[in-house]
């Protein structure tokens, strides 16, 4: 498996709000499944970081495609392959 970066830049802060839960409800769905390595939200209204687990490029946009930040258009969604390093004392 591999590591992608999917970057959520704010798209349009009503929707934001309005779409808030079902982002949240959908994130942890994709945890227990074991999709999510971490995420979090910037500062102000920038939007997030989502790092999934997926098994290619194809597969982890079609996960973060389906957030409902993305379909809304809440938020737009950029997604890299992330080849993670591990600093030597974590």
């Amino acid at each position: 498996m591999k590591y992608f970066a999917a970057l959520l830049r704010m798209n349009d802060i009503a929707k934001n709000r309005d779409f808030r839960q079902q982002h949240v409800d959908f994130l942890q769905e994709k945890e227990k499944e074991g999709k999510i390595f971490a995420r979090g939200r910037f500062a102000g209204d920038a939007g997030g970081l989502v790092i999934y687990i997926a098994s290619s490029l194809e597969a982890a946009s079609s996960i973060a495609g389906s957030d409902p930040y993305v379909r809304s258009g809440a938020r737009t969604l950029e997604i890299y392959e992330w080849d993670m390093k591990l600093a030597p004392n974590i």
